[in-house]
């Protein structure tokens, strides 16, 4: 009877998962929605949030994974690669709430002046985009006030995105290197 009861809840947790992310997902479904997506008006997403970046403490959301022989070397930290997975949260405080993570890499890729080429996932894990993702890709200089990358992919309601994420530090800590970052998100998505 234990082992009935154990193989309906996870057949209910099986076809339940797709209702979640509240756009069907498997193959035959994402050609319907091709086929349907001449007829549809592309929509404009604006987002708003904070991304927590924590290097020091017992719970770092960010380390190293890699480094060239050089890299203590320079003064950019030239090929200095880092793997994250920040929280994503409403406001700059602490205590906001999280909506989503940043889950991705970055590296150091300026020689001559400082700039990280980034590459993550923006995973939405509450509200109405919960489950969705953006893709960014592109430079990060750092010490400007504005920056500016693309939004390349998307998935779930941000299915074939193009958009941008300006970007702004709202806080850094020089003795630990922990940073919150402010993210103004415009995206076109069918």
């Amino acid at each position: 009877m234990r082992k009935l009861s154990v193989v309906l809840m996870l057949c209910f947790v099986v076809m339940t998962i797709p209702m979640v992310y509240g756009i069907a997902q498997g193959p035959k479904a994402v050609e319907e929605w091709f086929k349907k997506l001449s007829y549809r008006k592309q929509k404009v997403t604006k987002l708003h949030f904070y991304f927590h970046e924590t290097v020091s403490g017992k719970n770092p959301t960010v380390m190293q994974v890699a480094q060239s022989n050089i890299t203590d070397k320079s003064w950019t930290s030239f090929v200095l690669v880092m793997m994250m997975d920040d929280p994503l949260k409403a406001g700059p405080e602490p205590t906001s709430e999280i909506i989503g993570r940043a889950q991705g890499l970055f590296g150091s890729a300026g020689l001559d002046e400082f700039g990280l080429l980034m590459t993550m996932n923006l995973h939405f894990t509450d509200g109405k985009y919960n489950g969705s993702t953006l893709a960014v890709l592109g430079r990060n200089p750092v010490p400007n006030l504005y920056r500016e990358m693309p939004i390349v992919g998307g998935s779930g309601v941000f299915r074939l995105p193009r958009g941008i994420a300006t970007v702004k530090t709202y806080s850094f800590n020089a003795t630990t290197a922990d940073a919150i970052v402010e993210y103004n998100i415009v995206v076109l998505h069918s």
